[in-house]
């Protein structure tokens, strides 16, 4: 959706290599409404258009395609891509409708760009799960790669709504990463106590605001009870109105 950053960056690094020299990459940029829920962040999403073009042409990137969302949703439009199972849990539960908006709006920009391979960060696991779903239950011919989570020196993730984070806020979402390892570095089982442990680490930045803290199963996206092999902690925190989401695996 833009407002690019070093976690992109890796993204076009991948791409390029599965493209090889013989292909193309092709970054799309696209603040989709379809992905923002009543009241939130949608009219203040950055959008550093001139920043952004420099940034895909200095990586090397072939195809800049930046539709408006008139391009991309008639007045009249009626159809959308609905997934039922995966998108029922997590982000899904926080923010209604939000995987609606995401897959129709990459079901779209496949038929538009025929690509071979999409590239996708593990940032947002769930999306990324999502529409693996997606191209196997309604047979795009396109490859879906995974690509890890790009961090910042003291452990945050790469987000463009990093941005909209005060000094302050910014100094305390580090105890995000904080919290994650070390739940995963315990050894714990319970899901239960993973999820405390996790939740007392980052009480202690006092300007965060929990909005979840789950382990569940990598491919179902359930809660689990006990850690297995395919496990993930995933959390999502407020700090003052940025809502930020991690995720670690615990197998």
């Amino acid at each position: 959706m833009g407002a690019l950053h070093k976690a992109h960056g890796e993204l076009i690094r991948v791409a390029r290599g599965h493209a090889r020299r013989s292909g193309e990459v092709a970054v799309t940029i696209f603040v989709n409404p379809l992905q923002f829920e009543p009241g939130s962040d949608y009219e203040r999403y950055p959008r550093p258009q001139k920043t952004d073009e420099e940034f895909c042409r200095t990586a090397g990137v072939d195809v800049l395609f930046r539709p408006s969302a008139a391009e991309m949703y008639a007045d009249d439009r009626s159809v959308f891509i609905d997934e039922s199972s995966l998108s029922t849990t997590l982000e899904g539960k926080s923010r209604p409708g939000h995987f609606r908006g995401v897959c129709t709006v990459v079901a779209k920009l496949f038929n538009i760009l025929a690509p071979d391979a999409a590239v996708f960060g593990e940032k947002d696991f769930q999306q990324l799960a999502i529409v693996r779903r997606m191209v196997h239950d309604l047979n795009f011919n396109v490859e879906i790669i995974g690509v890890p989570i790009v961090r910042e020196e003291d452990g945050l993730a790469y987000s463009s709504r990093n941005q909209y984070l005060n000094p302050e806020e910014r100094k305390q979402a580090a105890v995000l990463f904080k919290a994650l390892h070390a739940a995963a570095d315990a050894g714990k089982k319970s899901a239960q106590e993973i999820v405390a442990l996790a939740r007392n680490v980052i009480n202690q930045a006092p300007l965060a605001q929990v909005d979840y803290i789950e382990v569940v199963d990598t491919e179902s996206l359930e809660p689990i009870e006990v850690v297995r092999p395919s496990s993930l902690l995933a959390i999502a925190v407020f700090f003052g109105k940025t809502r930020l989401i991690d995720n670690i695996s615990l197998a």
